[in-house]
């Protein structure tokens, strides 16, 4: 990704057109919801090769916050809404930025109306032993404050991140050669 903007108050990354970039899928190379909500977290997991397909997307992760926001533009740039990303607090280490998602994630329209989305994927989670019923509700408490911040339209969401667009001379980012990632399905935990 590009960064946009990295300071206090977070990071902001744009993800372009035809990026190179690896996704988790099963060893054999399925989706990984191709085997169930139960399944998928206790199945092994592998990194493959893929290119980002659509137009671009703006990645607004704010300091501190168990969430980010993905702005998202139809082919004619049109504005279609803003996807949060329940998931940890960003934080460094020595290669770059680390969080770990949450499943549970919600989609905003541009009228500011909120839907939850993947909630048979935490209840999966939860089944599978990946996160506790406790975690869960976390979850579910982080995406309720997130509807908050939408109602009284606070930031990220007033900061006018969907009139944003990318410099136009901006190259596409190259992925690395010999990114190699261990996955532990007990823990849900990958190291590079």
């Amino acid at each position: 990704m590009t960064v946009v903007r990295d300071d206090g108050d977070g990071l902001v990354a744009w993800l372009a057109p035809g990026t190179k970039l690896l996704r988790p899928v099963l060893p054999d190379g399925r989706d990984l919801r191709d085997v169930g909500p139960v399944e998928m977290f206790g199945a092994g997991r592998a990194l493959q090769r893929d290119t980002w397909r659509g137009t671009g997307v703006l990645k607004v992760a704010p300091t501190g916050r168990p969430w980010s926001v993905w702005c998202f533009w139809a082919d004619d740039a049109s504005f279609r809404g803003w996807y949060v990303n329940l998931e940890d607090p960003h934080r460094r280490d020595g290669a770059g930025i680390v969080t770990q998602d949450h499943v549970l994630d919600l989609w905003i329209t541009p009228d500011r109306i909120v839907h939850w989305k993947d909630e048979d994927e935490l209840e999966g989670a939860v089944a599978a032993g990946r996160y506790s019923a406790a975690d869960a509700e976390r979850f579910r408490a982080d995406a309720r404050n997130v509807e908050q911040l939408v109602s009284r339209w606070e930031s990220p969401f007033a900061d006018g991140w969907e009139a944003w667009r990318a410099d136009p001379s901006w190259g596409v980012p190259e992925l690395p050669d010999g990114i190699t990632w261990d996955y532990d399905a007990d823990s849900g935990r990958g190291d590079r």
